[in-house]
């Protein structure tokens, strides 16, 4: 029999299958029992309706919802965006201010009565000098000096313009270092969204401007093809995203890092940045079509390694099952990442705090739980996936569920509610009961955010935040024999802030970190004391 035969008849046998057991389940209740016990006995295909017979005998499950303290969960991200750098604002990995908060961490999680533990990892990362500089010049026409020179201090007469860092321009992850002056009269080219293969060949040792529309390819292909072409400087033109949701007719610049493991060789003597549209349109028409001269200095060490943490809280249980609950407590270097993901680390720390209390009350739950937070996000999920690496024989072996909390915040303005997803059925069902119970207990909270419930297949699940390395990473099988991990994530409507300096607390809705504070801490509360 050949393979498209094979599940052609599985398929079928299935079908057939699925008919009797709804059949049997409009049976009389003593009847029914028994011939499910009988089909547990000697029916093959009953594997594949486990959970949901499971579920039939022991009744809709008891779900206790937990408690949840927003104002407790806005105290927590309000002293973590005070740890930031103090002038870009700022928790990048590999910081000082990433350190300390891994440590704000850690100590809270003491002071809940978990028992801690602090990991650091080192790995590569871009570390940033001086502050990034960019400015333009046209030169004046009278007033030079002997000796002096076109848009130095001599010339009088000059037009310059400096642009704001941060505001109107950010660095990109694992840029490189260059300083060009004015004196040098640097050639700029406006290279369009950058497809066009042979542009790149003819911007040897210039600067190029690539406008950022939807059909730009990502950081990586655009950094490693001006490293190719040995450009000194690559600018990005942001004309894709948040475009007059922040600044009226003008699209804010924004940070995007660089995925260094799929380059061959990172260009360390290149500058990377990203301007806003209305700046962007002004080096177009004073570079590119007019007169001016470019003044463009960054300052970054981007083949180097630093220290990253992964603080966590556990609490015991009374077997080596594994549920763990996560966010990323780092931020983009640029931006007080409010929403991105002080919104998650700052809910993760309250739902820590009240399975602190339900452990003296309850006692040790049934599974052992990990609350992490990861450092080295932004720049490629590196905590969580060194994490996953040193402990991989123990997750493959014990692990029952991994929780992320990835800019699980709603805006106040741009309400779009919360999505919840998941990979496994059995799991996915679980949060849509425990739902039902949220939406008749919490009507108004509810009633003010919608709550979509999504079942993707391992595959599909997005490789974008930290319950990545859980899903994909924890089988040290070679692909074909991959054994996916279980894993429950939430998004919020995120924030047309993102990766901004506009990601700010004055953004902040610590009411809706209770969606998804409530029902996937409930869930978890289910799985360590009430599941029987």
């Amino acid at each position: 029999m050949t393979d498209n035969e094979n599940r052609a008849e599985e398929t079928t046998e299935n079908l057939k299958f699925q008919t009797i057991i709804s059949q049997i389940f409009s049976l009389p209740v003593p009847v029914l029992a028994v011939t499910v016990l009988l089909l547990l006995a000697s029916t093959a295909g009953t594997v594949l309706y486990a959970d949901e017979i499971s579920r039939w005998i022991k009744g809709e499950p008891d779900y206790k919802l937990i408690e949840f303290d927003s104002g407790e969960a806005r105290g927590y991200a309000q002293s973590l965006v005070d740890l930031g750098h103090p002038e870009w604002t700022g928790r990048m990995s590999g910081t000082a201010q990433e350190t300390a908060t891994a440590e704000f961490i850690r100590e809270n999680f003491s002071k809940m009565g978990l028992d801690t533990t602090l990991e650091e990892f080192d790995v590569p990362m871009f570390v940033i000098g001086d502050t990034p500089r960019l400015s333009i010049c046209t030169p004046g026409t009278i007033g030079f000096i002997p000796g002096g020179a076109p848009c130095s201090s001599a010339d009088f007469n000059r037009d310059e313009t400096e642009f704001t860092h941060r505001e109107d321009f950010v660095l990109q992850g694992y840029s490189g270092s260059t300083n060009i002056r004015y004196q040098e009269n640097m050639d700029v080219y406006d290279l369009g969204n950058g497809s066009e293969e042979a542009d790149w060949e003819s911007v040897n040792g210039a600067v190029a401007l690539v406008h950022m529309v939807s059909e730009t390819e990502s950081n990586t292909v655009l950094f490693e093809r001006a490293g190719m072409a040995g450009l000194e400087g690559l600018i990005l033109i942001n004309e894709r995203q948040n475009c007059d949701e922040l600044v009226s007719d003008d699209c804010v610049p924004y940070f995007k890092s660089v995925s260094i493991s799929s380059l061959s060789q990172i260009p360390e003597n290149l500058g990377f940045i990203m301007v806003s549209k209305s700046v962007g349109q002004t080096l177009v028409n004073e570079l590119v079509n007019g007169e001016a001269r470019i003044s463009f200095f960054t300052d970054v060490v981007n083949t180097g390694e630093a220290t990253i943490y992964v603080p966590c809280g556990i609490i015991e249980g009374k077997s080596e099952s594994l549920i763990i609950i996560g966010a990323h407590h780092d931020t983009v270097y640029n931006g007080p990442g409010a929403v991105d993901d002080t919104s998650g680390t700052s809910t993760v720390m309250e739902i820590a705090r009240q399975f602190g209390l339900m452990e003296r009350e309850l006692g040790k739950p049934t599974h052992t739980i990990y609350f992490c937070t990861w450092g080295g996000e932004e720049e490629g999920l590196f905590g969580s996936s060194e994490w996953v690496s040193k402990h991989q024989s123990r997750l493959h072996e014990n692990l029952r569920l991994y929780v992320n909390l990835d800019m699980n915040h709603v805006d106040s303005e741009r309400n779009d509610g919360v999505t919840l997803f998941g990979n496994s059925k059995a799991d996915v069902e679980l949060i849509s009961g425990i739902t039902k119970v949220f939406k008749r207990e919490n009507q108004e909270l509810a009633n003010s955010y919608e709550i979509r419930i999504n079942k993707l297949s391992s595959d599909d699940m997005p490789y974008n935040s930290d319950h990545a390395p859980f899903v994909y990473e924890i089988d040290p099988q070679e692909a074909d024999g991959k054994d996916y991990g279980r894993a429950v994530v939430c998004y919020g409507s995120g924030s047309a802030e993102y990766h901004t300096y506009l990601d700010g607390m004055d953004r902040f809705n610590e009411e809706s970190l209770a969606v998804s504070g409530i029902i996937y801490g409930s869930l978890v509360r289910y799985l360590a004391w009430g599941e029987k």
